[in-house]
């Protein structure tokens, strides 16, 4: 048996709650975007709410059992024709996860670094570990740029292959669409952005540290 300390699995817990709240956050902002846009399917469906209990029953094996598939965005929720009528719009709904992200990420940033200038962040003179507050605004901070910048990969199903969209004439997105959406192509390109995905990340998480943290983790 793995030797798990109470101090590791109240980590866990922290990172998981961070997890489930950004995650949320992400599939909020992405029904409210559809539903501002015109498209009311996801707010009928009571996916515009940072309740995770509706984001849950959607996908309970992503967002509870196997939080990796998370990750995935089920587009079922939202109506495929309203992609085609207008694909700038579309593709603004896809890109409001990410930048919902991005903004809790920012957020927790300005956290760290208001609390370490002001002194209400600690750490154990002993053991050099980081106090509550600290895990909790590392976990939203080091969370939120992982999904952002993960589902910003422009391969199907993750909210990049739609957002590029916005570079798209009329014509070619739908074009697009037709091979995007008329294709099996969401476990290979699940399988593509796991493999690149740490080529990718590295540099963005160490220039997004050295930038709004100043080298602190």
């Amino acid at each position: 048996m793995p030797d798990i300390s109470p101090e590791l699995l109240a980590l866990g817990f922290i990172w998981y709650v961070a997890f489930l709240f950004s995650t949320t956050c992400h599939e909020a902002a992405h029904a409210l975007a559809a539903k501002l846009g015109g498209d009311e399917t996801a707010f009928v469906g009571g996916q515009v709410t940072l309740n995770p209990v509706p984001h849950i029953q959607r996908e309970p094996w992503g967002m509870v059992i196997i939080p990796i598939l998370s990750l995935i965005v089920n587009r079922s929720i939202y109506d495929p024709l309203w992609e085609r009528r207008d694909h700038r719009r579309a593709a603004w709904m896809a890109l409001a996860g990410p930048a919902t992200n991005y903004s809790l990420m920012l957020v927790a940033a300005s956290g760290l670094r208001l609390g370490w200038s002001m002194g209400w962040l600690h750490e154990d003179p002993l053991t050099g570990r980081p106090d509550f507050a600290s895990n909790v605004l590392s976990a939203f901070f080091s969370l939120n740029l992982l999904l952002g910048t993960f589902n910003l990969l422009p391969v199907p199903p993750l909210d990049g292959s739609t957002g590029i969209m916005l570079f798209m004439s009329e014509n070619r997105a739908q074009r697009y669409l037709d091979w995007l959406r008329g294709n099996s192509y969401a476990m290979v390109g699940l399988l593509v952005a796991v493999l690149a995905f740490p080529y990718v990340y590295r540099p963005i998480n160490a220039a997004a540290i050295y930038l709004l943290l100043r080298s602190r983790f």
